[in-house]
């Protein structure tokens, strides 16, 4: 934090970052809600977005205009990579005319739809992806019915795979009736099919499988195929449940 001539206006900086307008800004730092690198701001106070770390109300706020974070609903049959030798559709066909290099946070196979990450910001896609975080992930599945209601509490007590146990957060069954259900499930490992594995393994394989949340950010209404940025309340929680 420095308030000589170095660096940019703080206010200016969160005003550009979608806070509120300079004045609003002004007064967030006279109440003392905002801090840089861990020091509550003092109004004058100038930041260099490329290095600084500034939270206001105790949530991080990106200051870096280069850093880019999106929220992509992979259609079924679209490879999550950013390119494919054999002119298969992937993830890469959709950002295409993004000036910036991003990939993908995770992945998601094929034949499963939904929420996919993408980024430019290497540290903040590592955490994101690393299991150790903990960082759950919601998918609704179509499964063969009817489902027992005492499934959830074997999903939560873990299920025994060929690479070794897993088990969900939480589990919840959406609609069952007659031969087909919906449930959701919702767990934080990142092994391979582990939602296709899990529902196979207590009898009921998979017919299709949508990723309805990463942590915070949500699917909602978002048609298949487009992209939108993270809000920065998405992006806030995000980088708090990551250490960031």
């Amino acid at each position: 934090m420095s308030t000589d001539e170095e660096g940019i206006r703080l206010q200016k900086v969160l005003a550009s970052a979608g806070v509120g307008s300079r004045r609003a800004s002004e007064q967030l730092i006279a109440e003392g809600r905002v801090s840089i690198d861990g020091q509550t701001a003092e109004l004058g106070a100038r930041v260099d977005p490329q290095l600084s770390i500034v939270r206001v109300d105790g949530k991080r706020i990106n200051l870096r205009a280069d850093l880019v974070y999106l929220a992509l609903n992979k259609p079924r049959g679209v490879l999550t990579a950013m390119t494919d030798p054999q002119g298969r559709p992937n993830v890469g066909d959709y950002v295409a005319d993004q000036p910036e290099r991003l990939f993908h946070v995770g992945r998601l196979d094929a034949d499963t739809e939904g929420l996919l990450i993408l980024t430019n910001d290497g540290d903040f896609a590592h955490r994101l992806a690393h299991p150790s975080h903990e960082v759950a992930k919601t998918y609704v599945a179509q499964v063969p019915g009817p489902v027992d209601p005492r499934l959830g509490q074997r999903l939560r007590e873990g299920v025994e795979l060929e690479d070794g146990p897993a088990a969900v957060d939480s589990f919840r069954i959406i609609d069952s009736s007659g031969d087909r259900a919906l449930v959701e499930v919702s767990l934080h490992s990142g092994r391979n099919r582990i939602v296709r594995r899990l529902l196979e393994e207590v009898g009921h394989p998979v017919i299709r499988l949508v990723r309805v949340a990463v942590g915070p950010v949500r699917l909602g209404d978002q048609r298949p195929g487009t992209l939108r940025g993270l809000t920065g309340s998405e992006l806030s929680e995000l980088y708090r449940l990551i250490g960031l």
